[in-house]
Parts: structure tokens; sequence; C-alpha cells
């Protein structure tokens, strides 16, 4: 039999999940939790077209509740759950889930394949395939996480598991949050990925991003202490003249209040200085003294991208014993236009 403490937790429980996520987080704190979803995987989804040759993208969170007993037939089985546990900087665990369908072409194309025509089988050739793709993901995911909260946060390494009927989500908590993406892989996947994450956890990660908010907010608040100045004679003033410039003139407009909280979100800068694809029994013959040959020609500018737009062209420098780029052409809006389609 049941004390009334159980009774009254069993009640409370089932009382916060018919409120929803309001329960557990508010608009901002859900505003707050899809921001971080979208920096992190935005460079996730960078880390992954590098390995897979493909434009991936990963987009549009959806912040959500989710009870443990509702999450087969959110997410039905066959499907691939990789489970990454911080370990440095914050601390907390969250699960992706993805369908096998998708997994098997991620892993094909890992593995040298055009991404067609995936084995159908899923063995363990396969789920290392997947595996390494979700580390490197995960890996420029918590580089971001690092930008956001302005110290190191790091991973474990992912553990995978290939999920069926005969083994459960592999979760202890009776309530999680979920956020959803939408997943596209070129042509090939059009689908979704799904993450996890402890209420605790998530509310920890939402706490970290709105403190270092208040806190810019705060600096840019505080005011130089001004002196009251003797009064001076008067003077004529007039307007100014200056020439006009020959460049194109540039209107700028009083922007909302609400845009200057977008100008402290950290974007994904990459300096691309070539790529090449080669299969998997080319990778395992490299050596130390192997050359890679990029398909770009010696001198030839190197692309400067932004969460994967090509923006701007430039060169290598050497600054202080590190590398630097020195901006040489910045792309043109139209150009920067068709590159979004």
């Amino acid at each position: 039999m049941l004390s009334q403490d159980e009774i009254d937790a069993l009640l409370a429980k089932e009382e916060a999940v018919s409120e929803g996520i309001e329960h557990y987080l508010t608009g901002m704190e859900q505003d707050a939790l899809g921001e971080i979803g979208n920096i992190s995987f935005g460079s996730a989804s960078t880390a992954l077209s590098a390995l897979l040759h493909q434009k991936v993208q990963i987009t549009t969170p959806m912040v959500s509740i989710i009870e443990k007993k509702n999450l087969e037939e959110e997410f039905p089985t066959p499907h691939v759950a990789v489970k990454v546990e911080y370990v440095e900087g914050v601390e907390g665990t969250n699960l992706l889930v993805i369908e096998t369908k998708d997994a098997q072409i991620i892993a094909d194309l890992m593995l040298g394949g055009d991404g067609r025509n995936p084995a159908e089988t899923f063995g363990e050739l396969q789920l290392s395939a997947v595996g390494e793709a979700m580390n490197q993901m995960m890996g420029s995911a918590s580089t971001s996480l690092s930008t956001i909260f302005q110290k190191k946060v790091d991973i474990s390494p992912p553990t995978i598991e290939n999920l069926n009927a005969n083994i459960p989500f592999p979760v202890d908590e009776d309530i999680l949050i979920k956020v959803s993406f939408r997943l596209k892989i070129g042509s090939l996947v059009d689908s979704s990925i799904m993450q996890l994450i402890k209420v605790d956890f998530a509310q920890l990660l939402v706490k970290g991003l709105l403190q270092r908010q208040e806190s810019a907010a705060t600096v840019e608040a505080v005011m130089p202490t001004t002196h009251e100045l003797p009064p001076k004679e008067s003077v004529a003033v007039q307007s100014a003249v200056f020439s006009p410039f020959h460049e194109e003139t540039v209107v700028v407009q009083e922007q909302e209040p609400s845009i200057e909280r977008l100008l402290d979100i950290p974007l994904q800068l990459t300096v691309e200085l070539g790529r090449t694809r080669r299969t998997i029994q080319e990778i395992l013959e490299m050596a130390p003294g192997s050359i890679v040959e990029l398909d770009k020609l010696a001198g030839e500018p190197v692309d400067i991208l932004i969460n994967q737009k090509l923006v701007a062209k430039g060169e290598v420098v050497v600054i202080d014993e590190n590398f630097g780029v020195r901006v040489n052409e910045i792309v043109s809006r139209k150009a920067r236009l068709m590159n979004l389609k």
C-alpha cells in the first residue's frame, strides 16, 4: 500500500504533466533552450556535413515534455539512441534518437557509399560508423556551448545503441524535456532527430544562458560618472557639410530594441581550405607523412563561411605564430541570397 507522501507525489506528477511544459520551463526559458539547441546543432550539422560530404541541416527546434511511457509511441522501434554525457563545464546527460533508416544512410555515407542503397542490416560496423559521426557532431556542439557559457564544456565519448522491441529506452526519469529538430541530409534524408534531456539539466542549461545575457545587459547599462561643467559663453553652431561619397548609400533604420538581444549570439565561423573525398580504405591507409590533395589550387583564396554559408574569401596569414585569415573579398548580397536556395 502506498503511503500518503507517495500518493501526493504521484498526484503532483500527474498534475504537472497535465499542465504541460510551462510547469517546468517558462516561455522565455523554452525559447532559451531552443536557441541553445539551434546554436549547438548548427555547429553539429557543419561537422556532419564535412564527414558525409552532403549538405546537412538540423533546424526548427520544438520544445515540449514527454513521459517515459510514451517514448515508444513517439518513436516506434527500431531506432538508434546516442547517449551523451557532459563531464566538464556543465554536468548532465542527454539522449539523441534517430530512426534506424536514417542511421543506415549515415552509416553508408561514412563507409564510402552514396547513401542511396544502404545495407539492410545494421550491424556493429554500421553502428560504429554512426557512433563516430555522432561523436564528431556532439564534440562540435560542446564547443558551441563553450562559447555560449564562456567556459570549457566537454563530453565523454558518446555511447550508441540500436534499440528494438527487446531493448527499452535507456532513461530512468518519468518526465523528460524533448527537443525535436528537423534533419535534412542532401536529398537523402528529410526526417527528424529527437533530443531528450533531463528536466534538471535543461533548467541548468537555460539558467547558464540567461545569467550570461543578464550579465551582458548589466555591463551595457553601467554609465560613466558625469561632472557638471561651469557654464560657457554661447557660441555659433552650424550644421557640418560633408562631401558626398561615391559608394552606394546605405540607409540605417532604427532597430527594434529586441534586436539587441541577438548581438551576443555566437556564430560559427569556418575557414575552408579545400575539400576532398576519400574511401574508408584510403583513410585507413593514411600514415604520418601522407599527403591529401584538396580540390583547390595553390594560391587560390580560401572560403570564409558563417553557419555553413559563404560570406567572404580571403588568404591565410600567420599572426604571432598563430594562423589567421585576411578577408580579401566580401561575397555580394545577390550571391549570398543565391546560396540560401
